[in-house]
């Protein structure tokens, strides 16, 4: 299941992308208009923010803005920042791989078999879309 600390930083991303790019959003408004408590999504936007998914601006007209082109931004990156690895067991992650204490032989395990298929089809939605996928479908 998604989190919504993932869930409430796809909304925040989304509002920020499709707000006026010339000036930084601030977080109360995001957090107002989102229906997102304001503390967590502090916590949210700075997680962004220290993987160069956002930038920052401090003072009166401060706030968030994207760094890249919504275009850009590639739903796998969001997705390892905010949830982490995206494979549902270590053992087929590509980038967190462990190996699982309780198989001998992950090559013959089924449950294996099963997480590579569901990672990899995982994987090709969220490479194939971007923050503009996002922000520009029609509701």
């Amino acid at each position: 299941m998604l989190s919504k600390r993932t869930k409430y930083g796809l909304k925040a991303l989304t509002y920020i992308a499709r707000s006026d790019r010339e000036k930084p959003v601030q977080v109360g408004e995001i957090a107002k208009s989102e229906n997102i408590p304001q503390k967590f999504l502090e916590g949210i936007l700075l997680t962004l923010r220290k993987s160069g998914i956002l930038g920052s601006k401090k003072g009166k007209h401060g706030g968030y803005y994207l760094r890249h082109e919504p275009s850009e931004i590639k739903m796998t990156d969001v997705m390892r920042v905010l949830e982490g690895p995206i494979a549902m067991v270590p053992c087929v992650s590509l980038n967190f791989y462990e190996k699982c204490d309780d198989c001998p032989d992950e090559h013959k395990c089924s449950v294996h078999k099963l997480m590579i298929q569901v990672r990899d089809n995982t994987l090709k939605v969220l490479r194939n879309n971007t923050l503009a996928d996002l922000c520009c479908q029609k509701e």
